[in-house]
């Protein structure tokens, strides 16, 4: 053990840090980023908003984001105020304020893996202890489900993700209603993804009211393809939001962060359209895998979870060969594609045809093929 790594704190030696492959190939579909460039005329409205901001550089942003949490309270309606709204740098740095606030040393976050991947990363990262109740034979989970896990750990904090990753799968309502009635703590709905679900009211900010321990978050890095600017939000009860005050470190989003996203949301109306050319090739990924037999569950996400693969991980370097990249997420016989371009999904499904053709030894028979894709849609 060397110096520096005795000298870390014992919780993380030996751990790695959160990543994803990165490979120069001509699609890549692996990181769940939103496949369009941002229009030029939103890119130039963004711009403008960031022009106002760059003479006054000199002095430090907005502490508390006002503005942008006036923005951001108007583009998710419900009622909602300034005050309902926090903002940070990416739903990260919200999940880690809600654990530096409510978990922490002697605390517990209840998860629901597989989910997303950095909830056990940053639960460590604030000293928090992450439980895992894991999911129902088939990924999904039931209010008695739920309930039972609650009950059993009485956790200082809950996630739950809505649609999941990386099952692309929705909450039901009742699993909301459920948790929140189960739990002492607080209870967060992770809606990364939420403008991508096939109903556009299934979001748990319509449970907000008269629930103060509940949250809700969001980011812009999917639906406003805002990947690369970091802007999280969260939607819950003011005193909530007050709290997360004394965690957040001083004037820490930039005000070209805030501006940036200003402009954003002031265009959102463009910007749903490619959501929705997004949820076209997403529903056509999920048609044309199940047409070859493949069992793929319906997604809310913007991107699918394809099993009936004997060999996961061959698939993936078959599919790799062709120029196509998508996510090994360590779930046995499943991969994770994202939802790209029209030009990119027809480079997807042609990848998997020839991967078919050359590797069938990879994939499962037909008939445990049928068996798994009638388990998918019950």
């Amino acid at each position: 053990m060397s110096e520096i790594e005795n000298l870390l704190r014992e919780d993380l030696r030996g751990q790695s840090p959160y990543g994803a492959p990165q490979l120069d190939v001509p699609v890549q579909l692996n990181t769940n980023e939103n496949a369009f460039a941002i229009p030029e005329d939103v890119a130039a409205v963004v711009a403008e908003f960031i022009g106002r901001e760059l003479r006054g550089l000199n002095r430090y942003p907005d502490r508390d984001a006002v503005a942008l949490r006036t923005d951001l309270a108007a583009y998710l309606g419900h009622g909602l105020t300034a005050d309902h709204v926090w903002a940070a740098n990416g739903s990260n740095e919200i999940l880690q304020q809600l654990l530096q606030a409510f978990g922490g040393p002697g605390r517990t976050v209840l998860g629901f893996m597989p989910s997303y991947s950095m909830h056990p990363l940053l639960a460590r990262g604030t000293g928090t202890a992450f439980v895992d109740a894991g999911r129902e034979d088939d990924y999904t989970l039931s209010p008695a489900y739920v309930r039972a896990a609650i009950e059993e750990h009485d956790p200082g904090l809950v996630f739950l993700v809505s649609p999941n990753n990386p099952t692309g799968t929705a909450l039901a309502p009742e699993v909301v209603d459920a948790a929140y009635a189960a739990a002492r703590g607080i209870v967060v709905i992770d809606e990364a993804y939420a403008e991508f679900a096939r109903d556009p009211h299934a979001t748990a900010l319509s449970r907000l009211e008269g629930r103060p321990r509940l949250v809700v978050t969001r980011t812009m890095s999917k639906a406003f393809a805002f990947a690369g600017a970091r802007v999280g939000y969260l939607a819950a009860d003011p005193e909530l939001v007050e709290k997360l005050l004394l965690v957040r470190l001083p004037y820490h989003l930039s005000s070209i962060t805030q501006a940036a996203a200003r402009g954003a949301l002031a265009c959102a109306p463009q910007l749903q359209a490619e959501v929705d050319e997004l949820k076209h090739q997403r529903d056509r990924i999920v048609k044309n895998l199940r047409a070859k037999g493949l069992p793929v569950a319906d997604s809310d996400a913007n991107f699918v979870l394809v099993g009936g693969l004997r060999d996961a991980a061959a698939v993936w370097r078959a599919i790799l060969a062709e120029g196509v990249l998508i996510r090994d997420v360590g779930l046995p016989g499943r991969l994770r594609i994202t939802a790209g371009t029209e030009e990119e999904t027809t480079a997807l499904l042609d990848a998997f045809d020839a991967a078919m053709a050359r590797h069938p030894e990879d994939f499962a028979t037909p008939a445990e093929r049928t068996e798994a894709q009638r388990g998918e849609s019950q």
